[in-house]
């Protein structure tokens, strides 16, 4: 099974992409989906949280409060830390159990959407090809402002905690740019 991997930076249009992906039968493995997954109330993920974080991020119903979590992890990179040590271990076994089983269901290759791919590093060494799809910064900021109603301030401080989308680009094999029109988007430009 070949396998690509599809990263970029926080609100860089990695969805977008990945839309065109799945639009053409091609199978994604998503993990911020899994993540989400694996956070649910009485999962394993989710009772190592409760115990490191404590009862406040959670709501009434035991849900996971995503934005406050957020709020903690990106003004604390220890707390972050902690965070992806619970969960990154879960997602990425989840992510190779998705990918086996559509292995066996006859798919040939499958793209494996990892916002962190090069930061958490784990899955790197199994990928065939990378993908990294890329934009402006001030786009970027535009869009996480606009998509989760953050501050420019709060948007850039959640930039700041990724890999360069420069650094990325100079590591992956080809580069999306998604800076400007969704035809454009689609021209893949090879390093």
């Amino acid at each position: 099974m070949f396998f690509v991997g599809l990263t970029g930076g926080i609100a860089s249009g990695k969805s977008t992409v990945t839309k065109l992906f799945i639009d053409n039968n091609v199978p994604v493995i998503d993990a911020d989906t899994i993540a989400r997954q694996v956070v649910e109330p009485g999962k394993k993920a989710w009772k190592k949280l409760k115990k490191e974080f404590g009862e406040d991020i959670f709501f009434k119903d035991g849900t996971l409060n995503r934005a406050l979590l957020g709020k903690i992890i990106f003004e604390n990179v220890e707390k972050r830390k902690k965070l992806n040590y619970i969960t990154h271990p879960e997602i990425i076994k989840q992510m190779i159990i998705s990918a086996v089983k559509l292995g066996f269901q006859g798919h040939p290759f499958v793209v494996l959407d990892i916002p962190l791919l090069f930061e958490t590093g784990e899955l790197v060494q199994l990928m065939h090809k990378i993908i990294v799809v890329s934009c402006t910064e001030k786009l970027q900021i535009e869009r996480l402002c606009m998509r989760n109603n953050l501050t420019e301030e709060e948007a850039k401080l959640r930039i700041s905690s990724q890999m360069s989308l420069d650094e990325k680009c100079q590591r992956a094999d080809y580069v999306i740019d998604n800076s400007s029109s969704f035809e454009e988007t689609i021209t893949f430009r090879d390093k």
